[in-house]
């Protein structure tokens, strides 16, 4: 039987980003194994929650919009589990270690974020590097409390071995091939009003716009490009974007939200997917569009250097080079046919599957 595990995250729905679906997705496919996987999580009015989900009292964080802080309590539901997954260093992830110590219970942690790369919500000026050194000691404590740490990616394993912290595996975070597959796109072309199949290449981004995602750098690579460059999502910087936009010579188009529904749509309908964001550790929404035939352009920076091949999936860019981003993506949509017949046919290698897999293996090792 497999173990009961009480994962504690800050993030989850309704907010909608990759670490709320993956572990949202290791959920189902933990209980799918006849396991009990029960998350504790930042409660919000918007969300109504399903068993095994534990909302906690919460607030909104001032500085980073959707972000909530949950209370570092402990429902009763996880009073008996098995192994405590923490997914946050900070707020609920306290409080996953504190439960992991009350009832002396292995500790996993998984490193989703680097947390420094965020200090700009934080702090400005010669306070930013202050407050990114205090963010990366605090990190590397908490890490250091864990039996074992989990890491999206071999670059981030990486990452956190040079800084002393251990032992770390990798487990991918996976994409739901059922769920992301190549569909027509016509549909969702014209309820968006976007160019015909064939008429204008269609660039695109979803995700949240956040100012460290360098998106700026997708609306300057856009001018002069004969193509329609779409960005799905928001976020903080989505005004600063579209101020910019209106100064480019580019078609460029923001959709807003998108339903997790419609993204199979949105990405078979690219003939690119670009990704300039440098401080991902793995970057879910690449391999999602991978998983729909659509080829990566992304920085060479980051997770993002392993996740996508350089002429099999896809090419890389040096970061800050918006020349060498334009020069990809017209390399990417010359060869649009190749990439996406490499990237359908290793569509099985990046199964969730194979993630929970090795999450099990995980928690067979630290039990």
């Amino acid at each position: 039987m497999p173990p009961h595990v009480a994962a504690f995250t800050d993030t989850y729905l309704p907010t909608v980003n990759g670490v709320t679906y993956t572990i949202r997705t290791w959920r189902e496919r933990w209980q799918d194994r006849d396991g009990r996987m029960d998350v504790v999580y930042p409660g919000a009015d918007e969300y109504n929650p399903e068993a095994g989900e534990n909302p906690v009292r919460s607030l909104p964080f001032p500085f980073y919009e959707d972000f909530r802080i949950g209370a570092p309590s402990i429902p009763d539901a996880v009073g008996e589990a098995d192994i405590v997954h923490a997914h946050t260093p900070f707020g609920l992830g306290l409080g996953g270690l504190r439960l992991a110590r009350d009832l002396d219970r292995p500790l996993v942690a998984s490193y989703h974020t680097p947390t420094s790369e965020y200090a700009g919500y934080l702090a400005e000026g010669w306070l930013l590097d202050a407050v990114a050194r205090v963010g990366k000691t605090y990190e590397r404590w908490f890490l250091g409390r864990a039996d074992h740490v989990i890491a999206p990616s071999e670059t981030a394993r990486a990452a956190l071995v040079s800084r002393g912290v251990g032992p770390v595996s990798v487990v991918p975070n996976g994409v739901d091939i059922d769920r992301f597959a190549p569909v027509g796109s016509s549909d969702f072309r014209a309820r968006y009003d976007l160019p015909e199949e064939g008429t204008k290449p269609l660039v695109g981004y979803t995700g949240r716009h956040g100012f460290e995602k360098r998106l700026t750098d997708l609306v300057r690579a856009a001018e002069g490009m004969d193509a329609t460059f779409v960005l799905g999502g928001d976020g903080p910087a989505r005004k600063t974007l579209q101020e910019e936009a209106a100064e480019r010579d580019a078609d460029i188009r923001f959709l807003g939200f998108l339903d997790r529904e419609e993204l199979s749509e949105f990405y078979s309908a690219l003939d690119a997917f670009a990704f300039p964001s440098p401080v991902e550790t793995q970057g879910l929404v690449a391999l999602e569009a991978m998983a729909c035939g659509t080829p990566v352009v992304g920085v060479d920076s980051g997770a993002l250097t392993e996740t996508i091949d350089d002429g099999e999936t896809g090419y890389h860019y040096d970061p800050g080079d918006i020349a060498g981003f334009r020069n990809s993506l017209d390399r990417t949509l010359a060869e649009r046919d190749s990439l996406t017949e490499t990237c359908r046919a290793r569509r099985e290698a990046m199964s969730v599957e194979h993630s929970v897999d090795a999450l099990a293996a995980v928690y067979d090792t630290v039990l």
